[in-house]
């Protein structure tokens, strides 16, 4: 590494770093300034600010267990917490939950054996799926237009795209700043999460189901 310098091609270029081979640039979308670079001599100051969540890939099913129902959360919550689980995110956390074909509102105390051991398995298949894709397609260099939203993508990001596993269009509800993105026919036993926004705007008119959803559809285009 040849050194680091202030960018100055755009607002949301933060910071580039010169290699040999090419540069690598930090950008931060949005207006809320989060980003942040932290400079350690010691293992000791990475430890003071690690939130302490979970890391799942060295974790086994009894320590996710424990640390999954610790607390009772939402599982979109839980996923993305890293005081809870390390290394998951918004965008994965959809991936993963579609995968393991478990609504992002179910409660981590609701669950049974069966449903933790199906989540258990599903991060670390999402999680090795995506980290083998990127490293793929980068070839050993830098990677490009790095972004949460990716075609492979089988849910976050696919909102009224049809569902690979059943084609149900994918459906989504949005809450401060992150938005979840689900397949009700996989997910949720055919029903629709309440967006607070528009379900607050439409009222009684707000769909319950997928059947509901159709009909008002249908009755649209007649």
């Amino acid at each position: 590494m040849e050194g680091c310098r202030a960018s100055s091609k755009a607002r949301s270029h933060l910071a580039a770093f010169d290699f040999e081979n090419g540069t690598l640039t930090l950008t931060e979308a949005g207006t809320k300034r989060q980003a942040a670079i932290h400079i350690f001599d010691s293992e000791a100051g990475i430890a003071a600010i690690d939130p302490g969540g979970l890391e799942v890939f060295s974790a086994t099913i009894g320590e996710f267990r424990a640390r999954l129902t610790a607390s009772n959360h939402t599982l979109k919550r839980a996923l993305t917490d890293p005081h809870i689980l390390s290394g998951i995110g918004n965008a994965f956390s959809d991936e993963i939950l579609l995968h393991a074909r478990l609504s992002p509102v179910a409660l981590t105390r609701k669950l049974d054996d069966a449903q933790i051991v199906r989540l258990f398995d599903s991060i670390k298949d999402r999680l090795t799926f995506f980290t083998d894709l990127l490293r793929a397609q980068c070839s050993g260099g830098f990677p490009e237009k790095v972004t949460a939203f990716r075609p492979e993508m089988a849910a976050h990001g696919k909102f009224k795209q049809p569902c690979p596993q059943c084609s149900t269009p994918i459906q989504r509800i949005v809450h401060a700043s992150n938005e979840s993105n689900y397949c009700p026919a996989c997910q949720t036993g055919g029903k629709l999460l309440a967006d607070r926004a528009l379900s607050r705007l439409l009222g009684k008119d707000w769909p319950k189901t997928l059947e509901e959803m159709e009909l008002r559809a249908s009755r649209q285009r007649e």
